[in-house]
């Protein structure tokens, strides 16, 4: 048992390599198996295909984002938007783990941003920007239920979905250093909730 759980990780670290250099479609899975000194019907032992390896990659750090992303949205659901006031740095701590999950293995999520056409997972911006957007749509409406005579601007809010997501993907792809990354993003942070409150609703003509 131990054995199989050393060659499944040693082929998944030269999967890695391969799809982070080749990308999903020109990854070779007898390179993958030769760099692990195994037969390609290693591949189809421990992932069934090459689109299971690319997952194998992936799945767990794209999950843990996911769960913290979820976590985050249900605590803004929570929040009594009537008396809610913006102050720098309250989501701080939210930046602080999302570029902590990010930088844990920046390798997997520059894959999946760049390298995975071809596979299940591609186009998983636009999945984030849904994931985002539907959020701030449901987050949007209790604000407009709390303010008569406002209503959702829904283009600044699909646009505000870009945005969002995009800081993430310019700081991950562009600086190495998570504490970089880190200092760089909280303003970013401020400035998006800021522009979040001022804009999202608009008069209900």
């Amino acid at each position: 048992m131990e054995k199989e759980y050393a060659n499944r990780e040693k082929l998944i670290a030269c999967a890695k390599i391969e799809f982070l250099e080749k990308g999903f479609a020109k990854a070779s899975l007898r390179s993958i198996s030769a760099a692990a000194g195994m037969t390609t019907g290693a591949v189809y032992f421990f992932c069934k295909d090459k689109n299971g390896l690319f997952g194998a990659v992936v799945e767990e750090p794209l999950q843990k984002l996911m769960q913290a992303i979820h976590q985050h949205f249900s605590d803004d659901m929570k929040t009594d938007v009537s008396h809610f006031q913006h102050i720098d740095g309250d989501h701080d701590d939210f930046a602080a783990l999302m570029i902590s999950l990010l930088y844990a293995d920046r390798d997997a999520f520059l894959i999946l941003l760049d390298k995975s056409a071809g596979s299940s997972y591609e186009g998983i911006i636009d999945r984030f920007i849904g994931m985002i957007e539907q959020h701030n749509l449901a987050l949007a409406q209790k604000y407009a239920a709390a303010f008569p005579g406002k209503r959702v601007n829904r283009y600044f809010l699909h646009w505000m979905a870009h945005v969002e997501i995009n800081a993430y993907v310019h700081l991950l792809t562009h600086e190495a250093d998570p504490e970089c990354a880190l200092r760089e993003i909280k303003p970013v942070m401020n400035m998006m909730v800021e522009g979040w409150l001022a804009h999202i609703l608009e008069d209900d003509i």
